[in-house]
């Protein structure tokens, strides 16, 4: 079964159930998720209050190919000193919830993941975006869309890391794309 999630031109935002075509448009996005949510069954947990002005709200975790779960003693020293601001979670792996400050979210996560490395000796390697392919707000520098964009540049750096690139293989190939 899957849930669908589509915002259109209007503002309004498109639900649909594919198990059963059950749909609903709503100007509400958060309605939307709730009613379609009940469709299908599934407990509905309403979105945590919005974060103060100049923070921002994200997971980072440490994704492994390798088997490793939450109370792997490399994260002892983790678990028990976070970041301020961040709550060691287990999601079958070790994770963070954080609410950290920061200019944009890119800001915030570089911070964050800088901290934990040279506090900890771990890099963080993702935002735990399962569906990268979705974009809802790209006009954002910091919603769901800025998190696909984190997410993908941790992960593209650990995952290179494993076949041998290293940073300057990385800044050339974003340099030879021209972004400014």
């Amino acid at each position: 079964m899957g849930l669908h999630f589509h915002r259109n031109p209007d503002g309004t935002t498109t639900g649909r159930n594919e198990a059963n075509g059950f749909a609903v448009t709503h100007a509400d996005e958060e309605e939307v998720e709730r009613q379609l949510y009940e469709d299908a069954g599934w407990e509905y947990t309403p979105p945590p209050p919005p974060v103060p002005s100049g923070f921002h709200r994200f997971s980072l975790v440490h994704d492994e190919f390798r088997a490793s779960g939450f109370g792997d003693e490399r994260y002892a020293g983790l678990r028990a000193r976070p970041p301020e601001g961040c709550v060691p979670v287990d999601w079958g792996c070790f994770a963070l919830e954080c609410v950290r400050p920061g200019k944009t979210l890119m800001d915030a996560v570089a911070g964050t993941v800088a901290e934990v490395r040279q506090e900890h000796g771990l890099v963080m390697n993702s935002l735990g975006v399962e569906k990268p392919q979705e974009w809802f707000d790209a006009d954002s520098k910091d919603g769901h869309a800025a998190k696909i964009v984190a997410h993908l540049v941790l992960t593209a750096a650990a995952r290179a890391r494993l076949l041998g690139y290293g940073r300057k293989d990385l800044v050339r190939l974003l340099d030879a794309t021209g972004i400014e």
